[in-house]
């Protein structure tokens, strides 16, 4: 397995919309420029976060595009290329590669809930399409019906490409074994921003982040806290931040984290449908949050 570092803190980027619901690029570029200087060492566009659902192929190329060369040199830029079409997932992955971007993110096929032969295979033959480009597996069984197990990951690790898993399952148990069962230089991500710390110390290595948006530089510190063994200062902080990370999931994401970018002034436009606007109360919530965090 190739050595592949894609930071400890990536944030799952959002999309920007123009008024009209177009995407919004130069909006895009800017706040992947804020990102990278406040804490974020790599970004995920066209993740879950990133609204992907709605966007089309050309959309997310674009975008990795327009981000690749706006964070160039200063941030990985990873692109979200899944897709519960393997021969789409191929397509999508090897372009990705041939743009020289840092890395993809595969997330499980959703819907037609292949067996977990299925899922091997699919990320077998992606990772053989693309052998030079670094790939991170990304397990979220809330969303996608079907979770890649342990056992699974412990196969696909032993090829050469596939280095990383974001780990969303919530399931503490299961990043243990995965951990236990891989090589140390197979990279063990939170999915979830409220399980970073209790990932790390199952030897997770760093978080894909949505509250980074907000709070990219407390995550990088929480992390390094840990790492240089101030544990106390790091579940304190963890403590600190955990309303927040909470807050920004009271409703489907990205809903929360883009309200909230809107609220400090960013012009992040609405959503695609089928995806809503934040109702008043969950605005008012977000402002309450947002305040107390002295983020607005």
């Amino acid at each position: 397995m190739s050595v592949t570092d894609f930071g400890r803190v990536i944030t799952a980027m959002i999309t920007p919309f123009t008024p009209e619901g177009a995407v919004d690029y130069a909006v895009a570029e800017k706040l992947a420029v804020h990102l990278t200087e406040h804490g974020s060492d790599g970004l995920v566009v066209c993740g879950t976060t990133g609204e992907s659902p709605t966007l089309s192929w050309d959309e997310e190329f674009q975008l990795f595009q327009v981000v690749q060369k706006a964070v160039a040199g200063k941030a990985k830029v990873i692109a979200g290329t899944g897709s519960n079409s393997t021969q789409e997932a191929i397509a999508a992955t090897t372009k990705a590669a041939k743009l020289g971007l840092d890395g993809a993110l595969l997330v499980v096929p959703y819907y037609n809930k292949p067996p977990q032969d299925g899922l091997y295979e699919h990320f077998r033959a992606i990772a053989a399409a693309a052998p030079e480009l670094p790939l991170m597996l990304y397990n979220i069984p809330a969303r996608t019906g079907q979770n890649l197990l342990p056992e699974t990951v412990v196969r696909l690790a032993e090829l050469s490409n596939i280095c990383a898993i974001k780990e969303a399952s919530g399931n503490l148990d299961h990043a243990s074994q995965i951990r236990s069962l891989t090589p140390p230089e197979f990279l063990l991500y939170s999915g979830d921003d409220s399980l970073t710390l209790p990932l790390l110390s199952v030897g997770g290595y760093g978080v894909v982040s949505v509250a980074s948006h907000l709070v990219g530089q407390q995550l990088q510190q929480m992390i390094q806290l840990f790492l240089t063994g101030q544990v106390e200062a790091a579940i304190n902080l963890h403590l600190k931040l955990f309303p927040l990370f909470k807050t920004l999931f009271v409703t489907t994401n990205p809903i929360p984290i883009k309200t909230a970018l809107s609220l400090q002034g960013w012009s992040v436009g609405g959503f695609r449908p089928p995806l809503t606007e934040a109702d008043a109360q969950t605005r008012q919530l977000l402002q309450s949050c947002l305040k107390d965090f002295a983020l607005l």
